[in-house]
């Protein structure tokens, strides 16, 4: 009865998204953008309404047009661009045209955040850290994909790799279910828990990110419980009745990638249509240690399209995407005397992983995807409505996505995957802020979604078929008065899981398991019929203290909740691309972590910084140690796969990050960027108290780290060329010997330095456009190292001697050139 109630709420949301249209008189806004110094028009400031989320921005003369929500009356402007002191402008009831001047500033702590609260807020003023990343410094950083970019530009956020283009992104110690990833508000359903896949996007559509880094279940449910990856794809903002575009085009050396980007869009006061497409193509990467490292190289296609209507009162947007991903599925194989990468071509018993084949010079240098791969599809459709109701407003989403994986596994029937499973979900959320009274703002939303996954024609099931409901509503709330602003709320989540007995046999014609019913004499019962409801109550408090217009001090509390993935409480067998045979738990419970965060934010001139530290509880939680025999050694099938079983304890998190930038006013250009992040990990079992790494750490923590940069920006008084930014890095992270060690899970990780040097040129071309050109060295001096969240580090099954190297290392030496042409 209660689902039929979701659904019931469900579809009144969906009636809602029909919007009726006022007769009130449109209001548009121009203007003129400067340089309060220069005089000059700063192209690319965005222009954005107060607590709306309806925004412009400025052409390449400075010029912007907008047009009002919620018309009537006075509104204010809120000007923010990079390098300058964010502003705001108010509305006069009579004056329509404006010239504003934005003060320059090599820092900008204010910049506008819609993620981490229900409405456009400043981010002194939210007591969360959330951090920011624009499309300047987007396009500005060479890395393989999205994640990394992010992880190079967000002290405390890291990856879990696995090869140049898999990436799972982990803030605090915590990845994987734990973060969650949306792509412009909607959550990314791709079957997350896995390892051997990224996130399933354009890497090249992403005008900018948000990163909330703790805990946020509170508006988004189970999964947020260590903080949210919020990606934002280009939306048209000219609103001038022509056809702009952006061609990008990206060469790396270390695994010969080629990438080329297209994007075509137009605008105009009631209108707005966007088409992009991505092709990416990498062979294999290579490091001074393994050389080319076998079934890394990836084929990726991208196709996005975009239609919406806007007016005084909102607007509607209605979006596709498409992802095709073909990609090498690395199993680490070589042979014992050469340390030549292998690979299989026998099945099952028959296969002697410590006797199979070199690959050929060829094979680890083709663009050609092997037999054994994965292809991942990924297809999403979702409409998005913004519009004004009363001295209110409401906010849509509806979406549908479709998620295939398929993992081909066997190399005498290469046509025959593996893994194969097709996840399909929709997506709603209907949010309401309310008219602001008396200094309070509240927003009260629900949001949730329904999810099926379905085997298809496989020979390996790790999970089953599975239904899923989730469902959940809160309410939000915020004061703000002189230097004060608290925030906070609270929120119920409903999640309901359920399947079927799942039966197994052998094909008779085949050799291979099938799915089957239990009809079949020979059918096994791989999954038993399961069905539970978890619930979870969320909240969190928090404040901002404005001490001076040059420090801002933040505080919060946050309770958070997660329900246990399907492979934590379902999982019976081998995941074919991750190489491990998984053992999930149906009696886990779902987690919920109790996280204090402080921070202090520090603005001046000449320098700026920020502080934060974390303490995060957590109960009942879920992580994977391998299993082992009696003499200690992990259990191995003929492949070389490992055996995880998923356990569920107390656990402990705390650490902090710091970051300081120095960018003296008299010294033009000058930044010198510095940053270090720290996460302890701790499992508070009581009988694993003092066991170290035999138990105590959590698995997957990273090692203290520490970035700093130097960079000079030159404007040279040349025609074609702006400006000319050289830039110096340097990364190091410290040994890990805080590790999960039991049964082999995790080893020691040593220490590696690297250095990058880069040089990012704009060069103009027309009266308004400028090509953005980027050069970047990274790992310059061609160090091998490993990090300690490399999955790959394990990969590599044969005798040893304790002088040899073990597993696979990371990148050696890439050079990387990237060109970014605007039209």
């Amino acid at each position: 009865m209660k689902y039929l109630k979701m659904k019931r709420l469900v579809s009144t949301a969906l009636l809602m998204t029909i919007a009726i249209f006022s007769h009130a008189q449109q209001r548009t806004i121009k203007g003129f953008v400067k340089d309060y110094d220069t005089k000059q028009p700063i192209e690319f400031c965005a222009v954005l309404q107060e607590n709306t989320e309806n925004g412009t921005l400025t052409d390449g003369k400075g010029n912007f047009k907008i047009i009002l929500v919620q018309s009537n009356g006075s509104s204010k402007l809120i000007f923010q661009s990079m390098g300058y002191d964010t502003d705001t402008l108010k509305i006069l009831p009579n004056q329509n045209s404006y010239i504003f001047y934005l003060k320059p500033n090599s820092t900008n702590l204010e910049e506008i955040v819609i993620t981490g609260t229900t409405r456009a807020t400043l981010l002194k003023e939210n007591p969360i850290a959330i951090s920011p990343v624009s499309a300047k410094q987007i396009d500005r950083t060479a890395e393989s994909n999205i994640i990394d970019v992010l992880v190079k530009n967000v002290p405390g956020l890291k990856a879990v790799k696995t090869g140049p283009n898999i990436s799972k992104p982990f803030i605090h110690g915590l990845g994987y279910n734990r973060v969650l990833t949306l792509y412009d508000g909607i959550r990314q359903e791709g079957q997350q828990y896995g390892d051997e896949h990224g996130i399933e996007i354009d890497n090249y559509n992403m005008e900018r990110a948000e990163i909330i880094k703790g805990p946020a279940s509170l508006l988004y449910g189970s999964d947020a419980i260590a903080g949210v990856i919020s990606l934002f794809p280009y939306i048209p903002k000219n609103n001038d009745g022509k056809l702009h575009g952006k061609y990008l085009t990206e060469y790396q050396s270390n695994n010969n990638l080629i990438g080329n980007g297209l994007r075509l869009d137009y605008s105009n006061e009631r209108f707005l249509f966007a088409l992009n497409g991505s092709y990416r193509i990498a062979k294999n990467y290579r490091n001074p240690i393994d050389g080319r490292v076998y079934l890394t190289n990836f084929n990726e296609k991208n196709i996005a399209a975009l239609a919406g209507f806007k007016s005084s009162k909102g607007y509607t947007h209605l979006n596709l995407t498409l992802y095709d991903n073909h990609q090498g599925i690395p199993d680490g194989s070589r042979d014992s005397l050469t340390r030549k990468f292998t690979q299989q071509i026998y099945e099952e018993d028959e296969d002697d992983i410590k006797n199979r084949p070199i690959v050929s010079d060829k094979g680890l240098h083709s663009y050609k995807i092997p037999d054994l791969a994965q292809h991942i599809q990924h297809y999403r459709a979702y409409l998005h409505s913004f519009y004004e109701v009363g001295e209110g407003d409401i906010d849509i989403l509806l979406g549908g996505q479709q998620n295939i994986r398929r993992e081909f596994t066997h190399p005498t029937a290469p046509k025959q995957a593996g893994m194969y499973m097709r996840l399909n979900t929709l997506n709603y959320g209907i949010r309401y802020n309310a008219p602001r009274f008396a200094n309070i703002e509240t927003s009260i939303g629900i949001n949730g979604m329904f999810q099926n996954n379905k085997n298809k024609d496989a020979t390996d099931f790790p999970i089953p078929d599975y239904n899923l409901y989730d469902g959940g509503i809160y309410l939000y709330g915020k004061w703000k008065k002189d230097k004060w602003s608290i925030s906070g709320g609270f929120r119920y989540d409903i999640r309901h899981v359920q399947w079927n007995d799942f039966y197994v046999a052998e094909d008779v014609l085949s050799g291979f398991n099938k799915q089957t019913d239990a009809n079949n004499p020979d059918a096994d019962l791989q999954f038993e019929a399961f069905k539970k409801t978890y619930h979870g109550i969320s909240g969190s408090i928090g404040a901002t203290f404005q001490a001076n217009k040059n420090i801002s001090l933040k505080a919060n509390i946050g309770r958070a909740y997660r329900s246990p993935n399907i492979t934590e409480i379902g999982s019976n067998g081998l995941d074919p691309g991750a190489h491990i045979i998984y053992l999930g738990n149906r009696t886990f419970k779902p987690e919920f972590s109790l996280q204090e965060d402080l921070g202090i934010n520090l603005k001046f001139n000449d320098v700026s910084g920020e502080v934060s530290v974390f303490n995060n509880n957590i109960q009942n939680f879920i992580f994977m140690t391998a299993l082992a025999d009696p003499q200690g050694n992990p259990i191995l099938d003929a492949q070389g796969n490992r055996t995880y079983q998923y356990q569920q304890s107390k656990a402990q998190l705390y650490g902090g990050e710091f970051w300081l930038a120095v960018h003296p006013r008299k010294w033009k250009g000058f930044r010198w960027d510095n940053s270090m992040s720290m996460v302890y990990g701790f499992n508070r079992k009581s009988d694993l108290k003092e066991k170290g790494t035999q138990g105590e750490y959590l698995p997957l923590i990273p090692p203290m780290t520490l970035n700093s940069s130097l960079s000079q920006k030159f404007e040279p008084k040349s025609k074609w060329f702006i400006s000319i930014t050289p830039k110096f890095e340097v990364e190091y992270a410290a040994t890990q010997n805080r590790y999960l060690g039991l049964n082999g899970t995790e080893t020691v990780t040593p220490s590696y330095t690297l250095f990058n040097l880069g040089l990012t040129a704009e060069i103009n071309y027309s009266e308004d456009k400028n090509i953005q050109v980027v050069f970047q060295i990274n790992n310059l001096f061609d160090n091998a190292y490993q990090s300690h969240l490399n999955r790959l580090k394990y990969f590599e099954y044969y005798e040893q001697s304790p002088n040899e190297q073990y597993g696979i290392y990371n990148m050696g030496r890439n050079f990387v050139m990237k060109v970014i042409v605007p039209f």
